[in-house]
């Protein structure tokens, strides 16, 4: 059975460029250099690179797999045709920052890129999340050597990075690496241990992978403080720039996974390996942040995409699939007439645009902050919000897929089982959901005593406010609902405020609150949907969809935030 043929969301982001948030934010973050309108064409051609080159290599990945042959990774046929293609395109290097001789396209318009890859083939996608996450950490604190030598090849995407942190005895606690550099006499450097979970470690479609390695130095403070940065290439570069040696940096084992199949998940062995220093010794935890950081937006991206291809996928079946007697419609209604198949699908969908808008949102707030450094605290409180709440939610929405499927979800002929297995790992790479929360609060939210989450509720009741005197029904209950939802979130925020003394309470409950931030940020976000709608002077052909799934979020969905309210007051159960 043949899973319906992806469809870009071109028109959605349009939308979100030019109007929702009451200004192109593409014209703002370019000085007008680029519009609104140029963004979606971007996004447009992203779109029929993905549909034509990406897409159809997408169930041929989760079938093959990547497999490990004599020491090498190969990967799915088709793979590499489709990297050479994706960065001869320019891809890589358009998303890249302008710092690092990329083209700099701004964070929104990267939010749109970044969930069209995603959506067409997520496997593939993750190589180059790790690759555009480290040009940013080299961009940010590489020599001048290292930016030649390195860091050019990654933003013209003929070589490949990777973000090597986690060891069999360290994965969340990066204390606890044990990895060793040490110092030689030619300025390099000599790593020696062992890397588990690397997402494409190894692999044949490019001619050399740069990895970015977290080790401790030879008399280095115990704790994350004693960690450094290094570059470690899988060959070593001549001096003319060619490629030389192999450098010791086997790989040992290539995980058997439930989902990501064609995407390279590796253990490497450094044997004495060669690296270069990035940035500082003990400097390596901040370099790597600025990598973790932009992977953790991305993994917002990515929820967005999975979860928006289920959605799609299960909208054309249930359009197309009959089954018993639909109530109060004529024989022969396909199953999306159904009354809870409807409600599921609406769930999906409003669910959906509320993770394109926020990223959108995030992804700008972020190029904002570069010029405005006011924007810098909100920015950063969003990141752990936006990677949680996303990546959990897309999980409970491929799962709703495989329901809208019945039976035939839990086939994998449908190809929607692909998308829950490819979903799950979200919410545990890049720092679980319990660490994105944990960071939340203690270091969003009671470092600052509230103040940034209170200068995000009163833009958000601001929106409510606009719309309170509107005419329009969907819009008067919108501004109900949210002032309700506001009003519970400041509640919860006093009461994690009031676990400061008391941290077990305080993290006990510190995912049901970011949870109840994310949902409260998509409330949001339909609520700019409304207000931009509204003030079409003609109808647009989607306002009534934007409208229907405004209303059925905050009927549906922002309840939830009164409930999660209750859980965070509760504290740590006896």
């Amino acid at each position: 059975m043949a899973a319906a043929a992806y469809r870009p969301p071109v028109e959605d982001y349009a939308f979100l460029f030019r109007e929702v948030f009451g200004t192109d934010v593409v014209a703002r973050a370019t000085d007008g250099e680029l519009s609104a309108a140029d963004a979606t064409e971007v996004i447009t051609g992203a779109g029929q690179f993905a549909v034509s080159v990406l897409a159809p290599l997408d169930t041929v990945g989760d079938r093959e797999g990547a497999r490990l042959e004599d020491g090498r990774v190969r990967m799915p046929d088709g793979f590499a045709d489709a990297y050479r293609a994706f960065a001869e395109a320019g891809w890589v290097t358009a998303e890249a920052p302008v710092s690092a001789g990329g083209d700099g396209l701004p964070g929104a318009v990267r939010a749109g890129l970044g969930e069209i890859w995603n959506a067409s083939n997520a496997a593939f996608a993750l190589c180059w999340l790790l690759s555009a996450g480290q040009i940013h950490a080299l961009d940010a604190a590489a020599s001048d050597e290292l930016r030649v030598t390195y860091l050019s090849k990654l933003v013209s995407g003929e070589w490949t990075g990777t973000m090597n942190l986690t060891e069999p005895d360290a994965g969340t606690d990066l204390g606890g690496i044990r990895t060793i550099a040490a110092p030689r006499d030619d300025g390099t450097w000599a790593i020696r241990g062992q890397k588990i979970f690397i997402t494409w470690g190894d692999h044949d479609i490019a001619e050399n992978i740069v990895h970015l390695v977290l080790a401790r130095t030879p008399g280095a403070p115990d704790g994350a403080k004693g960690l450094s940065l290094f570059v470690a290439p899988r060959r070593l570069v001549n001096a003319d720039g060619t490629l030389g040696a192999r450098n010791a940096v086997e790989t040992v084992a290539l995980e058997h996974k439930l989902g990501i199949h064609g995407s390279p998940t590796c253990a490497l062995a450094y044997e004495d390996a060669t690296g270069y220093l990035v940035g500082e010794v003990g400097g390596g935890l901040a370099g790597m942040f600025v990598m973790m950081n932009s992977a953790r937006i991305g993994m917002g991206f990515q929820a967005t995409g999975i979860a928006d291809r289920a959605w799609q996928q299960s909208l054309a079946y249930a359009q197309t699939r009959t089954q018993g007697s639909v109530l109060g419609r004529a024989a022969g209604a396909p199953i999306a007439e159904h009354p809870d198949v409807r409600r599921m699908l609406l769930s999906m969908e409003s669910r959906i645009f509320a993770m394109r808008a926020l990223g959108v949102y995030v992804a700008d707030l972020f190029d904002r902050a570069r010029s405005d450094a006011a924007f810098t605290p909100l920015a950063e409180f969003f990141v752990p919000v936006f990677k949680g709440w996303a990546t959990e939610d897309a999980v409970a929405l491929t799962s709703d897929a495989i329901q809208v499927h019945g039976g035939m979800g839990f086939i994998e002929d449908t190809g929607i089982a692909q998308r829950y297995r490819d979903a799950r790992i979200m919410p545990i790479y890049e720092g679980t959901t319990a660490i994105q929360s944990n960071d939340l609060i203690g270091r969003k939210v009671i470092r600052d005593g509230g103040a940034t989450a209170e200068g995000l509720f009163a833009q958000i009741a601001r929106t409510a406010a606009a719309l309170r005197g509107s005419d329009d029904p969907v819009a008067v209950r919108t501004a109900e609902r949210l002032d309700r939802a506001v009003a519970a979130a400041r509640r919860a925020t006093a009461d994690v405020l009031g676990f400061a003394d008391s941290p077990r309470d305080a993290h006990a409950v510190s995912v049901p609150y970011l949870m109840l931030l994310g949902t409260l940020a998509g409330g949001w976000m339909h609520a700019l949907a409304v207000a931009a709608v509204l003030a079409h002077p003609t109808p647009d052909p989607l306002d009534a969809t934007r409208l229907t799934a405004a209303d059925f979020y905050g009927a549906h969905h922002l309840p939830r935030v009164h409930a999660l309210a209750e859980t965070v007051a509760s504290g740590e159960a006896p």
